[in-house]
């Protein structure tokens, strides 16, 4: 068998009857040259077919595609592929609180008017009717949400948000009649809940006069209020004392982890309003608000989210908390969650939106590492924090469900938006969907995620040996003895069978509990470990051994 040639001159070998090997050599012909340069480029080209790893695109969209379709069932929904791979180096998880560490089930527990606590909250006996009805026609005109009354005796349907849904139900307790409320009195402007300002207001006329009703974050409205109603009706300044005595109800109901909702109005004289065609520009007073009351909503922490937070802290993720709620509330749900393990902690652990949207970027970066809570804060400040923790170089993944969450998502390395109360800018603007608003379902995507990257490493492990080993084999043995122990279609059939058979095996390998027990990979680590090279070259070893000792156990014996 021709083998190596210089010139026109060949050398080789037959075997002798015996089985010993026969070296001849001889003059080379035009044809056997040919024939060599032919066999060797196929060879050569056979060999760099096999070192280029043609099965890693087909292992990765293989694992990424079973990976998707089993999360699915998990109820998270991918709609960018890579972002399942992505999800398993997530570093930090910036996540809201409400629907998604809380049932997102909201009631009222307690409230506070006429300068007196409600017990039961919907207790109205002390309340003179003039306060009476303006708390119901408060609830009832500045509102989002409907009231749907069937006739025949049924219950009422309420619809809206989760807040709203829960100040109507406790407006029906009181006694309202919604649709009858609504008619007494016209609505003249309406300005919509805004995130920034916490409140939301309406501009309604009676009979004889106009009232400008305000409701929004607790101790905002306070700070706005000069006066407050007591329980005869009777308009009273707001006195220190008497602003000492609402804070102090704010902060217990805030420590109860109750989300703490105020009331307030102003009386508006009818020279004050514009006419009907330049109403449009009409900006509702906001200061000099008189108090009308304090509503405590309560909403439940989700089962399961202590153990998928603890699991998380395992898992070498920290779980951050990013809410409208004040800082007393949102300390005591992160406490609940196991968020915060020590209730004494104080900034940067547990800070406010205002604080850290005034700090410079630097100084940004220094204390999102830091963050755990941050209250009050809007969903710019939420961009402000994925912006820090990524130059910090986190991967974040981001959790949203409103409009104004849209940027944050989009600027996240993952972001998750939730099925249920997300909506459809918030959707279009995530990589990963969970359906059922879950916070135990994004630790599964974690999980799975992790799968994802541990089955790519396996199979790349896998595949360079085989390679590397065959390389080895027949370069060493072309160089020494001029033949190679694989031709050209013996080397294409194992890495054909290696590329196919391998990917399928180990890219549908499921995840297990011990993926979720070591540190994330994050951003700068590297595709290929320490650890995957000594394996890899401890198997190179033990296969060329093995080979090399079979091929030369005839010539040895």
């Amino acid at each position: 068998s021709v083998t190596l040639f210089s010139s026109r001159y060949f050398t080789g070998h037959t075997y002798n009857p015996d089985g010993s090997p026969q070296y001849v050599k001889g003059k080379m012909g035009v044809g056997e040259t040919i024939r060599g340069v032919v066999k060797i480029f196929t060879v050569a080209v056979t060999i760099v077919v096999v070192a280029v790893p043609e099965g890693l695109p087909l292992a990765v969209t293989l694992t990424l595609a079973f990976s998707m379709r089993k999360m699915m069932r998990d109820k998270a929904l991918v709609r960018r592929l890579s972002a399942c791979e992505t999800m398993g180096s997530a570093t930090t998880i910036c996540s809201d609180k409400t629907g998604t560490l809380t049932l997102n089930q909201m009631t009222v527990v307690e409230a506070y008017f006429g300068g007196e606590k409600m017990d039961p909250p919907d207790n109205t006996q002390k309340l003179s009717a003039a306060v009476s009805t303006m708390i119901i026609e408060g609830i009832a005109q500045n509102t989002s949400g409907s009231i749907f009354e069937p006739e025949g005796g049924q219950a009422p349907e309420v619809t809206g948000s989760p807040t709203e849904k829960a100040i109507l139900s406790w407006g029906l307790q009181l006694g309202m009649k919604f649709s009858e409320t609504r008619s007494k009195s016209s609505i003249l402007q309406v300005f919509p809940f805004n995130s920034e300002k916490k409140r939301g207001g309406v501009a309604v006329q009676g009979d004889s006069e106009v009232h400008v009703y305000w409701k929004g974050a607790a101790e905002l409205i306070l700070e706005s209020c000069t006066s407050w109603i007591d329980k005869d009706g009777s308009k009273q300044s707001m006195t220190p004392e008497k602003v000492g005595e609402f804070k102090k109800f704010i902060e217990d109901m805030a420590v109860a982890s109750l989300r703490c909702v105020a009331f307030a109005y102003r009386p508006c004289e009818m020279s004050d309003v514009p006419k009907e065609d330049q109403r449009a520009d009409w900006v509702l007073p906001e200061d000099n608000l008189i108090m009308l009351g304090i509503v405590g909503i309560k909403d439940p922490c989700r089962p399961g989210v202590q153990d998928s937070i603890r699991l998380c802290a395992a898992a070498g993720i920290k779980v951050r908390m990013v809410t409208g709620d004040n800082l007393q509330t949102a300390r005591a749900i992160a406490l609940e969650c196991g968020i915060l393990t020590d209730p004494n902690v104080s900034e940067p652990t547990i800070i406010e939106g205002k604080t850290f949207r005034e700090l410079s970027d630097l100084e940004r970066e220094e204390v999102a590492d830091k963050i755990s809570v941050m209250g009050r804060s809007s969903p710019n400040d939420k961009l402000l924090l994925v912006k820090a923790l990524r130059n910090r170089g986190h991967v974040v993944a981001v959790t949203g469900d409103g409009t104004n969450d849209a940027p944050a998502l989009h600027e996240a390395d993952i972001g998750l938006s939730m099925g249920i109360q997300g909506t459809e800018v918030a959707k279009e603007s995530s990589d990963i969907i969970i359906l059922d608003d879950n916070f135990a379902t994004l630790v599964r995507v974690v999980r799975w995620g992790r799968s994802v990257y541990a089955n790519i490493q396996k199979f790349i492990q896998f595949q360079l040996t085989v390679n590397v080993a065959a390389l080895i084999i027949n370069v060493v043995s072309a160089v020494s003895s001029g033949d190679v122990p694989l031709n050209a279609v013996q080397l294409l059939w194992v890495n054909l069978i290696m590329d196919t058979l391998g990917a399928l095996a180990l890219a549908t390998e499921p995840p297990n509990n011990h993926l979720m027990q070591r540190p994330p990979v994050g951003r700068r680590e590297p595709l290929i470990t320490n650890i995957m090279w000594r394996n890899l070259l401890i198997m190179v070893c033990c296969i060329c051994t093995l080979l090399y000792s079979s091929y030369l156990w005839p010539f040895c014996c």
